[in-house]
């Protein structure tokens, strides 16, 4: 098949969930197919700055085609225009503006779309909350698959979100509990659709030349890895860390340091039981996942944490939001972790896993197992065949 992917960022170096996913699946088709990947020219989706140069490029086995973005986005009249749409009654036009002012707008892409469209079997849309989803789908429904990446969050609620889902040839999930929401969400019945979650390759053997301690890391800690906003969670987490701290200092003191790597975007109190690293490489990542207590996922929106399926990739037990259906459902599952709610029960978990290292142990082999069962390449990649042989007969 000649296939298109399209996708707000693409690149090794771009860092988020929706777009790491299609650039793995992207990868994998192209074993056995003719790959395009649309994306724009941006490589932060904050600003949405041009960084790369427009046009065509090859990344592994993938063409990649770029567009430049308009225009930067402007969060001050986004954040004015999110506040109407999700909070009061709104028009469709303001709904439809919503989605150019969330970028990135990318013309070029939309015009590609109208003039090459035809060119391609099958055009996957990855995530429906980004400009080209919205504006560039409909123009290729009869061929369109939609990889929505949806979220329990107030956007999938807004009308005009309704005749988006209802478009596509067909939906690829990566969770059951993305599947219910949207499914829930349409007004009626939606194309055919899959889950397929995301494949995870066998771990490789930690690097023994990473010196954590370097970093300022000691043992015991706990690991957050990924952006570190308040959208993701942090703000919660830090909160609910320091109550931890409080509750145990008489009996431990200083007994376990959170480490965070990842890109922030909110303040992090200076505090000796808190180590930010920033963004790390692969080295160290792989490093920090090896010699963890665990991993903790705070996020209360996920429609796949891929972080998690790292984690239990390396035999790594999680701690994760309750709140958010899909943790709980992974975590579930997987029989590879524990959940909370609130600030005790985040302690109480937090406590109980540091307290009991071979339980701890036994949650994060359940994990891995579960990987095994169901996050393999080979299995992903087979549904993925299938559901494209069929979609849009």
């Amino acid at each position: 098949m000649k296939l298109a992917c399209v996708v707000q960022r693409y690149g090794a170096e771009v860092t988020g969930g929706s777009e790491r996913h299609c650039r793995v699946v992207a990868e994998h088709l192209a074993a056995g197919h003719d790959v395009t990947v649309l994306t724009s020219c941006a490589q932060d989706y904050v600003t949405w700055r041009n960084v790369y140069p427009p046009g065509e490029t090859s990344i592994g086995p993938v063409r990649v085609l770029r567009f430049p973005v308009a225009r930067p986005r402007n969060l001050g009249r986004l954040a004015d225009l999110s506040e109407i749409i999700f909070t009061t009654r709104s028009s469709p036009e303001e709904q439809e503006q919503w989605f150019v002012e969330n970028g990135p707008e990318v013309p070029g892409l939309i015009d590609h779309l109208r003039e090459h469209g035809r060119e391609y079997d099958r055009i996957l849309f990855w995530t429906y909350r980004y400009y080209q989803t919205f504006f560039g789908l409909p123009l290729v429904a009869d061929r369109a698959i939609l990889v929505p990446t949806a979220e329990e969050d107030p956007l999938i609620w807004v009308d005009i979100v309704d005749r988006l889902f209802s478009l596509p040839v067909g939906h690829m999930f990566l969770t059951p509990e993305e599947a219910e929401l949207v499914q829930g969400r349409a007004s009626k019945p939606l194309a055919p659709s899959c889950v397929i979650g995301c494949g995870v390759d066998p771990a490789p053997p930690a690097s023994g030349d990473v010196d954590l301690r370097a970093l300022g890391v000691t043992d015991p800690f706990i690991l957050y890895l990924g952006r570190i906003e308040p959208n993701k969670g942090c703000d919660t987490l830090l909160e609910y860390f320091d109550k931890y701290l409080e509750s145990t200092v008489a009996e431990s003191p200083g007994r376990v340091q959170l480490v965070m790597a990842g890109f922030a975007n909110m303040p992090i109190p200076a505090h000796p039981s808190i180590k930010v690293l920033g963004v790390v490489d692969d080295r160290v990542r792989e490093a920090l996942l090896a010699k963890a207590r665990l991993l903790v996922v705070p996020s209360p929106f996920e429609s796949l944490s891929m972080v998690l399926l790292e984690a239990w990739n390396q035999g790594l037990p999680a701690l994760v939001n309750a709140r958010c259906a899909v943790l709980h459902g992974q975590v579930v599952r997987a029989n590879g972790g524990l959940s909370y709610r609130y600030a005790g029960d985040f302690a109480a978990s937090l406590k109980y896993l540091l307290d009991h290292p071979d339980q701890a142990r036994r949650l994060g082999l359940q994990g891995l197992a579960y990987i095994d069962r169901e996050y393999r390449w080979p299995h992903v990649m087979r549904k993925v065949e299938d559901f494209l042989a069929v979609s849009g007969r």
